[in-house]
């Protein structure tokens, strides 16, 4: 397979089960992941902590340096907390919109003076939280609907460029892996909460990381060259309702 031959793309939150299931898949694909995440974490090519401009500025001159040019960059670094307008303090809101909205916005921002050079394509992580909300999301639907709307802000600007750079973000439901776990077991009853979630998504399952890097493999591909500022909901149906 080789439907990202000769790309080079830059993977953040490269340590997390999306980011390593992209990585895997660009390989896959005949193309070049270049991998980044905090220091320390999952031998990532890069450390990058995603809400320091300095590190931005560090990793993409590198990659010049090595490369050239990029091809692609998949802004995958995200986090994420249970809590309601009430319950939410200060501190992990700031937290919250710092990893996930700013991070994502650094990326672009700075991603763009090498991705620029040929033109190519940015898929942003968003969320089904991005697009509905929920009650006890309060910090992350923010951040994610943030994400939303950024994308198709850097999707239009990039049209205008000439080489033209594409942006287009994916809106995942919940996933098997360790984030799931995590809020699920912030709840009194994490089993009968697994099993509620379950019971909304009309296809009766959560879905996979996999599933998003496929989606992720099409859009850093020359097969989505017409889809820009566009939203790709992987949710098994939730949002249908």
């Amino acid at each position: 397979m080789s439907r990202l031959s000769d790309k080079i793309i830059l993977v953040t939150g490269a340590a997390g089960s999306i980011g390593r299931a992209v990585t895997e898949a660009i390989g896959a694909e005949g193309g070049r992941a270049i991998t980044s995440d905090l220091p320390g974490r999952h031998n990532a090519a890069h450390a990058l902590d995603v809400t320091e401009e300095l590190d931005w500025l560090r990793v993409i001159a590198d990659i010049g340096r090595s490369h050239g040019r990029l091809d692609g960059l998949v802004n995958a670094a995200g986090v994420a907390a249970l809590g309601n307008i009430e319950e939410t303090d200060l501190e992990t809101w700031r937290h919250i919109m710092a990893v996930n909205l700013d991070g994502t916005f650094l990326g672009c921002k700075h991603g763009l003076a090498l991705l620029k050079r040929r033109g190519g394509s940015i898929v942003n992580l968003s969320s089904v939280a991005g697009i509905i909300g929920g009650h006890n999301f309060a910090a992350y639907n923010a951040s994610k609907g943030g994400v939303r709307l950024l994308s198709k802000s850097v999707a239009l600007h990039g049209a205008r460029l000439i080489p033209q750079v594409r942006c287009n973000s994916i809106h995942p439901a919940f996933l098997e892996g360790p984030m799931v776990d995590m809020i699920l077991k912030g709840t009194h009853y994490p089993d009968a909460a697994r099993a509620r979630v379950t019971r909304d998504i009309p296809l009766g399952r959560l879905g996979t990381a996999e599933e998003v890097a496929t989606m992720c493999v099409y859009l850093l591909s020359d097969e989505s060259r017409f889809v820009t500022g566009a939203e790709f909901v992987i949710d098994g149906g939730l949002t249908a309702r």
